[in-house]
């Protein structure tokens, strides 16, 4: 009988406060803070330190494992949906606060890089590893094109909205501005000696601030489109006479113009450039612990500023007899006046040091990986609110002032500074004790919640005492620390071995432990309860009993069963092997993993055991078949430690990407050979993958400079989406061919019989069915199941479409359904007579279609916007205050008749009186 096996995946992952593939961006509130934190975005509550939302995408379908999150964009006009870049080139779009994935974009084939909205949130750009720029509807869920010419991977990316324009960057060197409405590249910028790694563009997009590995920050002026009509008559002949120096652009798809250099103050290369929203800061952040701020200038101080250099240049000029080459002074004439400072930056007249200013340079005690201004109003006295993500997992914020900036808050209770060196849990697996270069932790497996840090030295290994109540840690340094776990503190250093300790392990009866160092020296060690300092002796009445010999390279772990009857151990040289404690033979020898075995253990009271290694994958064996049962898939980096719990139904991982997984059993069976059998075909997709990736293009398999491809890209949810639509258009001809067949025998049999409609078919008609099946394909994958439809099936789509748009059914979706067949299959259409007729009348219908959508969105337009005006106060809108006038009227006219009345009783009580 097949033996079948219980299932491990991963339920949780903690320690992780920010990772650095990932930048960060505050909210449009500036109090929450999103970040990434491996495969997870998490949105972190800056006042209170904590982590609000927490989401990860689903495991892939055919590896099992989650991309990690590289690029992060929140949405300018939203206060909950944030555009997220993944390494597997996916883009998705979350709404933090429902936690739903409200889009996911598939384009790029490798590693996205960056994500930019544009100001309306219409629009969203996205650059990768794979060298291409793709821009995004943001509303309809599609993309628009793909923009391709950069020889290296896009590290930055920027929207002109003037200008409809996009600018980039690259490794490559060059800077490059595309325009979206000939979807092409417009100009080439070249002045990079290095790569260029981020760019910027300010407020009121008049100048425009790139950084790479020089030693300078390049500024470029911004050449708009309305630039002709802006110029004033007062500064008409300032214009035309730099325009006959050559000093202004005469080309108008000259965008960017050299406007000068300024000297930076490190000598790393820049990581990220980003005005604050107001365009009055410009952060500087380099590779290193420094964040460079400048102040970006007034109009009315840039003048001052160049009117200050032009004069010390005349009088240099003079004590040297000489004179300037134009011999005039600056004036405000000259320059345009104050207004149009920024539309004529020449280099005679101002330079890039007129603008930004030095304000301060901000240093933290680690390296910095990414920055954020925050866009909330900053409290008085205060320049702006920076948040910063540092390389020791922890997230800082500081207050900016003109002369200093002041750290006011600190996130990094949640994680370890460093790896994750060691795991270990108690008797009952209530309590986690993890370790790493400078601290203890105490965790709640279960609720994944911090309870105690302790500080201590690098520490290696541990071990909890029996009543799990004080812990051991072995520390790089070869001493012993002895930690009251309830306490929360350091009780006793013990120097125990001279290098450093790499493991220890409790004895079975719980008496004491074992310890292994560096130093060639096993050392056992028994708990004693006394009421001094000193609890620990040497036990020196052992006997060696056996050596097993078969490992080419060191041990670096062991574990023996809980029956005594198996030693495992994992080694550098990638394999396991399993021993027999009777006579020390070895069982069998696995090659277990694609790099060292860093950690082994069994599952209690069987000879189940897990391994972990630095090729980032944790693996489950059956040690008496000698059987891969399962391969868990989720650490980004190398798996240092592994902790089983005592009933075995989870275990812990720790790893150098500081991350601690919870891995729970449930209660899904599976087989060896279905389990084998998965793995062989995630080993031919990736084949597949790697031949069709552009990760692996030659020279001669770069697109050629500034060509447009489609924005998408064939996926597995395309290919299914296909698929679903030819098995419509199949399901809904056999029923019209049933159809017409019950007609003929209804017919012929001269009764009436009744027609039993497919089932499948929802109970809708053919015709519905199928628009069904291309309705419930999503916007961003429709593109790419066309394309895969053959020509027939299309030709099939198309006759549909005669009945839908009359219907007024979805008329954009067909529309957009009709142009993308249209243009896809345009040489064959022409050249089948048989489509002529179709194609015919949908030129007829499809304009009507469209115009009568149009009119009764024309028709809501104004009549949302008459209610706008009827609803907005103090408005002189007809009838506004229709009923309050008719109270009015009415207590007039009321009010008169009282008195009429009145009058009347009056004169008849003087009547009476006189009679």
């Amino acid at each position: 009988m097949v033996k079948a096996y219980l299932r491990y995946d991963q339920a949780d992952a903690f320690g992780v406060v920010v990772s650095s593939d990932a930048n960060i961006c505050y909210d449009n509130s500036g109090k929450l803070l999103v970040a990434g934190a491996l495969e997870q975005l998490k949105v972190w509550n800056v006042k209170q330190g904590r982590a609000v939302h927490a989401l990860a995408p689903l495991p892939s379908a055919a590896s099992g494992s989650r991309a990690v999150v590289t690029a992060i964009a929140c949405m300018p006009n939203s206060s909950s949906l944030v555009a997220v870049g993944y390494s597997d080139g996916s883009i998705k779009v979350w709404d933090f606060v429902e936690g739903s994935c409200e889009t996911t974009l598939n384009g790029h084939k490798g590693a996205v890089t960056t994500v930019r909205y544009n100001r309306a949130s219409s629009l969203l750009a996205s650059g990768s590893k794979d060298t291409d720029i793709i821009v995004w509807d943001a509303v309809g869920e599609v993309g628009l094109f793909r923009f391709r010419g950069h020889r290296d991977q896009v590290t930055d990316l920027v929207f002109l909205e003037r200008g409809h324009r996009l600018i980039s960057c690259s490794k490559d060197t060059f800077v490059k501005v595309w325009d979206f409405d000939t979807q092409s590249c417009i100009q080439t910028v070249v002045g990079h000696r290095s790569e260029v790694w981020s760019i910027d563009v300010g407020l009121n997009e008049t100048c425009f601030v790139t950084g790479s590995a020089d030693l300078e920050l390049r500024v470029y002026t911004i050449n708009n489109q309305q630039y002709q009509e802006e110029v004033t008559k007062e500064s008409a002949r300032a214009h035309s006479r730099k325009l006959e120096c050559g000093s202004l652009p005469q080309n108008k798809w000259e965008v960017l113009r050299h406007l000068g250099d300024i000297k930076r103050q490190s000598s790393e290369r820049i990581v990220t450039l980003r005005f604050n929203g107001s365009g009055t800061l410009l952060g500087c952040q380099v590779a290193g612990k420094a964040l460079e701020l400048y102040a970006v200038l007034d109009r009315s101080d840039v003048l001052r500023r160049a009117k200050r250099r032009k004069s010390r240049k005349k009088e240099k000029a003079l004590k040297s007899g000489r004179k300037e080459s134009d011999g005039n002074e600056v004036s405000q004439a000259d320059f345009g006046g104050i207004a149009e400072v920024s539309q004529f930056d020449t280099a005679d007249d101002f330079v890039a040091t007129d603008h930004f200013q030095l304000l301060q340079i901000l240093r933290a005690k680690h390296k910095i990986r990414s920055f954020s201004f925050s866009p909330g109003h900053s409290k008085k006295g205060l320049l702006s609110s920076i948040a910063l993500a540092l390389h020791n997992n922890s997230l800082e914020v500081y207050d900016v002032q003109k002369e200093n900036a002041a750290r006011v808050y600190t996130i990094d209770l949640a994680g370890h500074r460093s790896d994750v060196r060691a795991a270990v849990l108690s008797s009952d697996s209530t309590i986690l004790m993890t370790t790493s270069h400078n601290s203890v932790k105490i965790w709640n497996p279960r609720t994944c919640s911090c309870l105690r840090t302790m500080e201590s030295g690098y520490g290696l290994c541990g071990v909890l005492v029996p009543g799990d109540r004080h812990s051991v840690v072995g520390t790089k340094g070869g001493s012993l620390e002895i930690f009251s776990i309830t306490a929360g503190e350091q009780l006793k250093t013990v120097e125990a071995h001279s290098g450093a300790i790499w493991s220890l392990a409790a004895l079975p009866d719980g008496s004491g432990f074992v310890s292994g160092s560096a130093d060639h020296d096993v050392k056992f060690w028994e708990y004693e309860l006394v009421q001094e300092n000193d609890n620990v002796f040497f036990v020196d009445s052992l006997k060696f009993f056996l050596s097993l010999y078969g490992h080419k390279l060191p041990v670096l772990c062991m574990d023996i069963s809980s029956d005594g009857a198996l030693l495992v151990s994992g080694s550098a040289d990638k394999n396991i092997k399993i021993w027999g404690m009777d006579f020390g033979d070895c069982h069998k020898s696995i090659f277990a993993h694609n790099d060292s075995v860093m950690a082994i253990q069994f599952v209690h009271n069987t000879h189940y055991v897990f391994s972990a290694g630095k090729d980032r994958l944790i693996k489950y064996w059956d040690a008496d078949k000698f059987e891969l049962l399962l391969t868990l898939e989720g650490h980004q980096a190398e798996v240092w430690c592994l902790a089983v719990s005592s009933l075995g139904d989870f275990l812990i991982s720790g790893s150098h990407d500081r991350s601690i997984r919870r891995w729970e059993r449930t209660d899904e069976p599976f087989f060896i050979e279905e389990e084998r059998e998965k793995r062989l075909e995630t080993l031919f997709e990736a084949g597949l993958d790697d031949a069709h990736s552009g990760m692996h293009m030659s020279k001669e398999d770069f697109p050629e400079e500034g060509t447009v491809g489609v924005a998408g890209k064939k996926t597995q949810e395309s290919i299914t989406a296909a698929d679903s639509i030819i098995e419509a258009l199949d399901m809904a001809e056999a029923e019209k061919n049933r159809l017409s067949m019950h007609k003929v025998e209804r017919t012929d049999a001269g009764k009436t019989l009744v027609f039993q409609p497919n089932a499948l078919l929802l109970g809708l008609s053919p015709s519905a069915y199928v628009l069904h099946a291309v309705s419930s394909v999503r916007p961003s994958e429709l593109e790419q199941a066309l394309l895969m439809l053959p020509f027939t099936d299309a030709l099939k789509l198309l006759e549909y479409h005669l009945e839908w748009i009359p219907q007024g059914n979805q008329v954009e979706l067909v529309c957009r359904v009709v142009s993308l067949l249209l243009r896809i299959h345009h040489q064959q259409l022409i050249t089948t007579v048989s489509a002529r007729p179709v194609l015919t009348l949908l030129q007829g219908i499809l304009h009507k279609g469209v115009q009568q959508l149009k009119d009764t969105l024309g028709f809501n337009i104004a009549a949302m916007s008459h209610m706008q005006t009827i609803l907005l106060p103090g408005s002189d809108a007809l009838f506004k205050d229709a009923g309050k006038k008719l109270l009015e009227i009415r207590e007039k006219h009321l009010g008169e008749k009282n008195k009429i009345t009145a009058t009347q009783r009056k004169q008849k009580r003087q009547k009476q009186s006189a009679a």
